[in-house]
């Protein structure tokens, strides 16, 4: 009975035992489940949440990319139709053959766009182009219709488009640059997807422009299979292609394009990235391991998650500083430039130290881009920001605000002594020959320099400052700095209202000539006269050359006054057969790509004859442009208009110059002539020029004679013609006139004598 009693009390504790086992194990297997199914939980949220991540990515490139595509097709047309030449071709007069070869072709096969079109001032279609060809606006019967949000927007007409599509017309703060009005939409044209873009003719300035609605240009670019090839390379999206509206696409990744109202246009789809399916299969085979090994599993999850952030963290670095940099030259852009500037005033407001910033624009690089082409400029830009990256200190902050603008941020500034010599060491940099594809290039650089104080303002006044002293700067002569001052305000609001009056006094023919006579080596018998230009103003009196001249040059002007001035001369100079005519020419109008045209355009209208016509050029004028300069030269020569090299012995002075161009004659300039008398080594100047120009077969002419004794110095050393004021000041055309009237008068009576002793 006991042994019975011991056996069941046994078999209670081994039920027991194995019972507190089981009940000691269950939350052991609980939370080991427990675990194992968070795990799975955790993994399939990564994998999920790594999707949705990349979907979401994906979808915002792909947005973003056709948001380039429409800054890149405005800036396209920009390109073409905000320039004098479009105004004169689609404005002022519309020349069908310029808007088929210069705009239609150029946006088909430099920019891939799909049709083109030109809307004149009445909104009317004068061209289109489908595909390669040029075709009636008919021919698109009422498509066109399509394309009247985007024609009313620009004309201030309510339109479907949000504001931020439309850009209205506006100047470029610190250049004479207007802006035109620019506009986009993405619409159905022709049953597909495209970015229709639209940018408003426009000129250098808003004034001069005709007095009615600008003409538009509009394109319609789709968005078919080149251009999805080239995103699926760029943005990685394999099998990008359009899909319809309601066409399955499983388990692709899709973006739907909609229009301003909301309604859906079109939509994408493409193989989408999943990382989680990556995820799941790297983690799923450890679920099955002891413990040890899902410790192990749960680190590596945890690692592959944070390198996944990591990854989409590394991109949203690379997107802001794609943001923030400037694509061509790799500097900091705009952007970057304010804000780091308006951090730099805060801290000088606390701080209490001086900084400083330097506005550099580089001289004669708009030169580069017009005879070398743009291909060239952005290579030099290239090399311009690495050589200022070298120059400066690591705490420096060089940027690039656009075009040939480029801007210092130095943090810590001692006296303005030392701005000037870091501006003199930039000047110097830049200054030194580029040497970029092939070519030698030779540039400069304008630096305005304002500092910093706690009594500064904002980035914007900062900013005018430091433009005022660049515009000072260049107005000096470039290849300089200037520090700011207030007075500078004042300066420049004078020279401003200075170029709205030359700029009128053009337009009115409110100008005169002003002859100086050219002598044979006699001095008494005119050979030929120099035109020069007098402006007498209204209110300020008589202004002199040297003072509305550089604000010509600095403004453009100098084109239409050069071109006035010829004309005029040549109308006037027709009076006088028997003399030659010398104009002076500015670099800037010689480098111009119609300046032949124009001088053929002006003999043509004027009758005079080209063979006494004389352009004057300085050396400044064939630096860096030998090739083109020849070309020029040598067509003209055809003509039988004839050259000479001004100012001659003050510049290079190179004998490659008399070699490659046709010079008819060599000046001497005045400051060699005004020391024959007392320098040594100016006369032995003059005896070598003299001596150079025979041996090349060219007259020479010595200018600023207003002694007798420099007039008898130059007529022994064999100069052909004298110009100074000993010989006559500059006068009127009636002044002349009357002096060759004088002259004849003296020659008949000096002729009278001899015919009587030969009878």
């Amino acid at each position: 009975m006991w042994r019975e009693v011991r056996t069941r009390l046994a078999r209670i504790r081994t039920g027991g035992d194995s019972r507190l086992r089981r009940s000691a194990v269950a939350p052991i297997v609980l939370i080991i489940i427990f675990a194992v199914v968070c795990v799975i939980v955790a993994v399939q949220w990564s994998a999920y949440r790594a999707d949705d991540v990349a979907l979401h990515q994906e979808r915002q490139l792909f947005a973003r990319a056709i948001a380039q595509r429409r800054g890149f097709i405005l800036r396209d047309i920009e390109s073409i139709v905000a320039s004098d030449n479009a105004v004169d071709r689609l404005w002022n007069a519309f020349d069908w053959t310029w808007a088929h070869n210069r705009v239609g072709l150029r946006l088909k096969n430099y920019f891939d766009q799909s049709h083109v079109f030109v809307v004149d001032s009445s909104d009317r279609f004068v061209y289109a182009m489908a595909g390669w060809s040029s075709v009636d606006p008919k021919w698109f019967g009422t498509a066109t219709a399509d394309l009247s949000p985007v024609i009313d927007a620009m004309r201030g007409r309510p339109s479907p488009l949000k504001p931020e599509d439309i850009e209205t017309s506006r100047t470029q703060t610190g250049a004479s640059l207007a802006r035109p009005a620019r506009a986009s939409r993405v619409q159905m044209f022709m049953g597909r997807p495209a970015i229709v873009a639209a940018v408003a003719v426009s000129g250098t300035d808003l004034t001069r422009l005709p007095n009615q609605p600008p003409p538009i240009v509009l394109s319609v670019t789709y968005l078919r299979d080149k251009f999805l090839a080239a995103m699926s390379r760029r943005l990685e999206l394999p099998h990008l292609r359009i899909t319809g509206l309601t066409t399955p696409v499983g388990q692709d990744n899709t973006f739907d394009l909609y229009d301003e109202a909301g309604r859906p246009l079109a939509r994408f789809a493409w193989t989408p990235k999943r990382p989680g399916a990556e995820i799941i299969r790297n983690v799923m085979p450890f679920l099955g391991i002891a413990l040890a090994a899902f410790v192990l599993l749960t680190s590596l999850v945890v690692r592959y998650m944070r390198r996944t952030e990591a990854t989409i963290t590394a991109g949203e670095h690379q997107l802001r500083h794609l943001a923030m940099h400037d694509a061509l030259s790799g500097l900091p852009n705009r952007s970057f430039f304010g804000e780091r500037l308006a951090e730099l005033i805060e801290e000088v407001r606390r701080t209490g130290h001086t900084a400083a910033v330097l506005s550099i624009d580089l001289d004669r690089f708009k030169e580069v881009n017009d005879t070398l082409g743009h291909l060239i400029g952005d290579a030099l830009i290239r090399t311009v920001g690495q050589r200022l990256a070298r120059l400066l200190r690591p705490s420096d902050l060089v940027a690039r605000l656009g075009g040939d603008e480029f801007a210092v941020i130095t943090p810590d500034v001692g006296e303005l002594g030392d701005l000037q010599t870091l501006a003199d060491r930039i000047i110097n940099a830049l200054r030194a020959p580029f040497a970029v594809m092939g070519h030698t290039l030779a540039i400069g650089a304008s630096i305005g320099i304002t500092s910093i104080t706690r009594e500064t303002g904002d980035v914007a006044d900062i900013m005018r400052r430091a433009d005022v002293a660049l515009y000072r700067a260049k107005n000096e002569g470039r290849n300089r700095a200037c520090i700011y001052d207030e007075a500078m305000d004042a300066d420049l609001r004078e020279r401003k209202e200075m170029e709205r009056d030359l700029k009128d006094a053009i337009e009115y023919n409110d100008l005169m000539i002003a002859y100086q006579p050219l002598v044979g080596p006699s001095g008494e018998a005119m050979v030929g006269v120099e035109a020069l230009c007098r402006w007498h103003h209204p209110t300020r009196g008589d202004i002199p050359p040297a003072q509305f001249i550089p604000v010509a040059e600095h403004s453009e002007l100098i084109i239409p006054l050069g071109e006035w001035v010829l004309r005029q001369a040549c109308l006037e100079a027709k009076a006088w057969p028997a003399l030659m005519l010398a104009v002076n020419v500015s670099p800037l109008q010689f480098r111009r790509p119609d300046f032949v045209k124009m001088v053929a355009r002006i003999l043509n209208e004027t009758g005079f004859p080209p063979e006494r016509l004389e352009l004057e050029l300085t050396e400044s004028t064939l630096v860096g442009n030998v090739e083109e300069a020849g070309t020029a030269m040598r067509q003209l020569k055809a003509l039988g208009v004839q050259f000479a090299l001004d100012d001659f012995g003050t510049g290079y002075s190179s004998l490659l110059y008399l070699r490659t161009f046709p010079f008819d004659k060599l000046k001497i300039d005045r400051s060699f002539v005004s020391n024959i008398e007392n320098a040594a080594d100016s006369a032995a100047i003059v005896h070598a020029v003299v001596s150079l120009g025979r041996g090349l077969g060219m007259k020479v002419t010595a200018e600023g004679v207003e002694t007798a004794e420099q007039h008898l110095f130059l007529r022994a050393a064999g100069v052909h013609s004298l110009q100074g004021f000993r010989f006559g000041r500059p006068g009127t055309a009636l002044d002349i006139t009357a002096r060759l009237l004088k002259q004849a008068d003296a020659g008949q009576r000096t002729l009278a004598p001899i015919a009587s002793l030969a009878g």
